[in-house]
């Protein structure tokens, strides 16, 4: 009898489709987020400014939703424990793509401030404005969400309780 046994494992390994390939992905996602977000800055304000406050709030909270909204793509995939690194690191990649894509728009004077053409002056500000609100605002979502979904999980999931003798 031998001492170790043959077991046959069969293992089928699925590459992961592409959108999930891509809110995997830090890097790709932070860029993603930055690019859309600015993008779609530059056209409400380009195409839609509007004098009514209803306009201007959903435009605003368009903008707070698709941030959040890419950023939880994100952190869903992984554990709590390790957001602690990937919120502020998703925050700082997402705010240097924003920043640069606002640098590109400004470039091509089609960058606004309100209704006027920003200026290289304007960005500079802006560019401050942006990486303090994101690494800020990114990180504490990133705490709430971890808090929300850890008293989720207690609540919904069944405890395993241990057997008694």
């Amino acid at each position: 009898m031998p001492l170790l046994r043959r077991t046959t494992l069969v293992t089928q390994i699925e590459e992961p489709s592409i959108l999930r390939w891509v809110s995997l992905n830090l890097v790709v996602m932070a860029l993603l987020t930055g690019g859309s977000l600015r993008l779609y800055r530059a056209l409400v304000l380009q195409y839609g400014w509007s004098n009514s406050w209803s306009w201007i709030a959903g435009t605003f909270f368009g903008g707070v939703a698709l941030l959040f909204l890419m950023t939880t793509l994100h952190l869903g995939n992984y554990p709590a424990r390790a957001w602690l690194w990937r919120a502020p690191l998703f925050a700082l990649l997402e705010s240097l793509t924003e920043i640069a894509v606002s640098f590109v728009l400004t470039r091509m004077s089609l960058e606004r401030i309100g209704s006027l053409t920003a200026t290289y002056e304007d960005w500079q500000s802006s560019a401050v404005r942006i990486a303090t609100v994101r690494l800020i605002a990114i990180p504490l979502f990133a705490l709430v969400l971890a808090f929300v979904s850890t008293i989720v999980r207690l609540i919904l999931l069944p405890r395993k309780t241990a057997p008694t003798p």
